[in-house]
């Protein structure tokens, strides 16, 4: 049932599909008990019915035959009217039930019988001879009716009837119908408790698939990935299993991403941290021979800062691919203005730049004049510019140009960031591998991480944007410079799906 956070305890499937089965039926059981009884009433009554029935017909015959030929003037009506005594010694045969009869003339006067009996109310005028059943009671006790009208013959006036009713309690149908619902029912307290035993059994054998997939589950070691066996569950086990095999090939390539970008991190780090273990260790045997110089000093201590740098760098990268790869971080979204944190972006850059004498600017919408925004997230969209940024200035060498821009789409579907540099270039067939993590292109010389256009990817896919490489100028036919002498640089474009417009003043 729900809970106050609105999750929803699931219980036993054999519970659940063995309360399904049972309760309806354990709910149709009384119904059925109840139609049983409806049914032997009147499988108990057909037999009593007709009995009761020849009987009223005899009697009517008697009242025509003694109408007919009853003479004129008084007489001892009751005694002509009544029963012959072997047709009232057979009604009073049965000791288990009373039998009445009654006799009323032409003008509803009793002839002959019990008073007592009940006149039947009926609106449709009589039929002579039909014969016609009814329940009612006679005193406390209710009884089966049996009545039919008589017309006398040689009776003048069309239409004169008499009326001829015999009635019985109904002591005999009541134990006949018990005796038929004994019959009936007694023997579903057998099969009930027995079909409630079969239906267990063929749960249990159902759902033992089940449990057999759930015991080779439990019995894998932690690190076995390896897809679960499709042909040894049921038919309807299969998509759950496909779907475990899917989620296990998902979860066996992050692994095995993971463990390789941590080996390759580990080898990484291993170049600036033995660097500075080397530089440290060769100033400790120069001042302890007492050789160590001011200016050999000082250079010891600049290849431990670049080492140290390299290393702090590194550390920084990889918190940043962390990062990106964090679904959940990634999930909260907001509307951002791309241009703002780009320009922001290159401010950042511009003390880099100035030092390694390259000139790096901004060119694209400003972010007053910026219609459209993108739904990101504002940590991991700066990290994606902030690596391209520094990617560029990177490769690019003194004098160069590198080139932040944000172009808007005119029909509000996308927003395009550009960075483009005067650098070598990227060739090609390397254009898909420089996204690998740790990989560097030969004849680079730049001292880099790897990580950076690793971490670009991951965030742009992250945002389910699109990431391009192409060359910032036309090569030559042979050799890789542009036309112009200068390199033909690398230009990296990311085409961000476009939020809602937001009209800024």
């Amino acid at each position: 049932m729900p809970g106050n956070d609105g999750s929803r305890q699931q219980g036993s499937l054999f519970g659940e599909i063995l309360d399904w089965m049972l309760a309806p039926l354990l709910l149709i059981w009384p119904i059925s008990v109840a139609l049983t009884w409806l049914v032997a009433q009147g499988i108990a009554g057909r037999p009593y019915d007709r009995e009761l029935g020849e009987v009223a017909r005899s009697l009517g015959l008697q009242v025509a035959a003694a109408a007919a030929s009853a003479p004129a003037g008084p007489g001892r009506v009751r005694d002509r009217y009544a029963l012959v005594p072997e047709a009232a010694a057979l009604l009073r045969a049965d000791a288990s039930d009373t039998v009445f009869y009654q006799v009323l003339g032409l003008r509803g006067e009793l002839l002959s019988g019990d008073a007592t009996l009940p006149v039947p109310t009926e609106d449709a005028p009589p039929v002579p001879g039909e014969l016609h059943f009814r329940d009612d009671e006679v005193g406390a006790d209710a009884v089966r009716v049996a009545y039919l009208w008589v017309a006398p013959e040689g009776t003048p006036g069309a239409g004169r009837t008499m009326l001829v009713q015999v009635a019985e309690t109904l002591g005999k149908r009541a134990r006949l119908t018990n005796e038929i619902i004994k019959g009936v029912i007694l023997p579903q307290f057998v099969i009930l408790p027995l079909a409630v035993l079969l239906v267990w059994l063929a749960l249990a054998r159902g759902i033992a698939p089940l449990n057999e997939l759930q015991r080779r589950i439990r019995s894998r070691e932690s690190s076995d990935l390896s897809p679960i066996d499709e042909q040894r569950v049921p038919d309807e086990v299969a998509p759950l299993v496909q779907a475990i095999n899917d989620l296990l090939a998902r979860l066996d390539s992050s692994m095995s991403r993971q463990k390789h970008f941590l080996a390759d991190a580990a080898h990484q780090l291993k170049t600036p941290l033995a660097g500075l273990r080397t530089q440290a260790e060769l100033i400790q045997r120069e001042i302890d021979a007492g050789r160590a110089s001011p200016d050999e000093l000082k250079r010891s201590l600049a290849h431990i800062a670049r080492a140290s740098e390299r290393a702090a760098h590194m550390v920084n990268q990889l918190l940043a691919m962390a990062r990106a790869e964090d679904a959940e971080q990634a999930m909260r979204r907001e509307p951002l203005n791309l241009a703002e944190i780009a320009i922001d972006t290159v401010r950042d850059f511009v003390p880099r730049a100035l030092e390694r004498r390259i000139d790096l600017g901004y060119d694209g919408v400003l972010p007053d004049a910026s219609r459209l925004r993108v739904q990101g997230q504002p940590v991991l969209l700066g990290e994606l510019i902030r690596n391209l940024v520094d990617n560029a200035l990177l490769y690019t060498p003194a004098g160069g140009l590198v080139t932040v821009r944000v172009v808007e789409d005119p029909f509000g579907q996308v927003v395009v960031l550009q960075v483009e540099d005067t650098g070598p270039g990227i060739a090609p067939g390397e254009r898909e591998k420089v996204f690998q993590p740790f990989y560097r292109a030969l004849g680079s010389g730049a001292e880099g991480s790897g990580l950076g256009l690793a971490i670009v990817r991951e965030i742009v896919q992250q945002h389910d944007a699109e990431l391009a490489l192409d060359d910032t100028r036309v090569r030559r036919a042979a050799g890789g410079e542009s036309p112009d002498g200068q390199g033909p640089g690398a230009r990296f474009t990311v085409r961000f799906p476009a939020a809602a417009t937001a009209a800024t003043s």
